[in-house]
């Protein structure tokens, strides 16, 4: 069974919304941070936002503050959400879960690749003009 599983991902029109679940198949300490990544085509993989497993903190990319939103299941801690609103085509790629299981704060480099134990496999959202 795969650690980490995304779902969600769908084609949608500019301006439209969506929302990404990611569910854990491992336990997921309250030391663990969770986080969204996106790769488009031809880019490189970027951080969109971050959750603290203990305590909710989160980090945000600056394009997507104030239109994603990262929680966790109230119920369950191994599944995490990307509530995305107003999204734009530059928002199209592939977003991928993962998973930290000893995050520090503050974190500055969140939003790097390097540093992540684990990864999902991706689901895919296009966003048409």
């Amino acid at each position: 069974q795969a650690p980490l599983v995304e779902s969600g991902g769908d084609s949608v029109q500019a301006g439209g919304s969506l929302r990404l679940s990611c569910k854990a198949s491992r336990y997921i300490s309250s030391s663990s941070c969770m986080g969204w990544f996106r790769q488009a085509p031809g880019k490189e993989r970027e951080g969109v936002a971050t959750i603290y497993i203990r305590g909710g903190r989160t980090y945000y990319a600056d394009s997507v503050k104030g239109r994603f939103t990262i929680s966790q299941d109230n119920a369950d801690r191994n599944t995490m959400y990307l509530q995305m609103n107003s999204l734009k085509p530059e928002d199209a790629a592939m977003y991928y879960c993962s998973v930290e299981v000893s995050c520090q704060y503050p974190w500055p480099s969140w939003n790097k690749v390097r540093g992540w134990d684990s990864w999902g496999q991706g689901t895919q959202v296009t966003v048409s003009s």
